[in-house]
């Protein structure tokens, strides 16, 4: 899974809930920033963050990495 992938596909399942990056980020919770920054490939989650992103979204990680 390429860090561009990953973020597109955050992206989209948060955008399916109708939610801007400053609700998401405010129930993982993570800055929006860094949120933006994962979704732009600039930054790449830990593990931990990346279930914590899974778990508000309401998605298995297994989802967010295909």
């Amino acid at each position: 899974m390429s860090p561009k992938r990953l973020g597109v596909t955050i992206k989209r399942e948060r955008d399916k809930k109708g939610w801007t990056q400053e609700e998401l980020a405010r129930k993982v919770p993570i800055h929006r920033v860094y949120l933006a920054q994962i979704e732009s490939a600039a930054k790449v989650p830990s593990i931990a963050t990346l279930e914590k992103i899974a778990k508000a979204l309401k998605v298995d990680v297994a989802k967010l990495l295909k």
